[in-house]
């Protein structure tokens, strides 16, 4: 599951990417239109924060994944010794 969340965050990093580039290439072939430059600049910073908020969430599901299956593996180890 971290997995998908990790290839959900580059992807959305790489639309970020896209869309800060999209800012350089709009402004200069089009300079009557103001409204470009701050919607490709929002719009990039709000996938980047998905981004991270995404990288984020498969870091802890990963961690408490480990958590848990170390707890399973300790009960297991604690339940033969108690045979």
């Amino acid at each position: 599951m971290s997995r998908n969340l990790y290839i959900l965050a580059a992807t959305l990093l790489l639309f970020s990417l896209i869309s800060c580039a999209m800012l350089g290439s709009v402004s200069s072939t089009q300079p009557n239109l103001p409204g470009n430059g701050s919607l490709w600049k929002t719009t990039g910073l709000f996938l980047f924060l998905g981004a991270v908020v995404s990288a984020f969430a498969g870091v802890m599901l990963a961690m408490f994944e480990q958590v848990e299956r170390r707890n399973e593996e300790r009960e297991r180890r604690e339940g033969r010794r108690g045979r």
